[in-house]
């Protein structure tokens, strides 16, 4: 009986890791098909609210700089959600986004010099 019961143990602790493999791969699975439904979803509510040039434009940008395109993506999602945008944004209308988020995630920049202080070698003669 104690072969019988060791045997049932061994079977049920490898159903268990099989389980608990498994979850791990099917979770990873399931993380990438939720990003890939959130990335169809992003692009079908731009494909709605952006014209064509306005697109291209869009997708210029996100090679070029990736987070203001992120930025101003997620910044017409929102609008479009709450039914602020009366029809397609054109190129000229994207453009005054572009610049309303330039504006606001705008960097400054500002050089300082130390300038060392080490004894002058112009005032000892030779």
């Amino acid at each position: 009986m104690a072969d019988d019961e060791l045997e049932a143990i061994r079977r049920q602790r490898m159903a268990e890791l099989q389980a608990k493999h498994g979850d791990g791969s099917n979770d990873q699975q399931g993380q990438q098909e939720a990003k890939q439904r959130d990335s169809e979803m992003r692009n079908s509510i731009l494909a709605q609210v952006l014209d064509q040039s306005a697109r291209g434009r869009l997708s210029n940008l996100a090679m070029v700089k990736p987070e203001k395109a992120k930025a101003v993506e997620n910044y017409l999602i929102q609008m479009a959600r709450y039914g602020k945008l009366g029809g397609k944004i054109t190129e000229s209308g994207l453009i005054e986004i572009l610049e309303k988020v330039s504006q606001q995630t705008e960097k400054t920049t500002k050089v300082t010099f130390n300038r060392r202080k080490v004894m002058d070698s112009d005032d000892e003669e030779d």
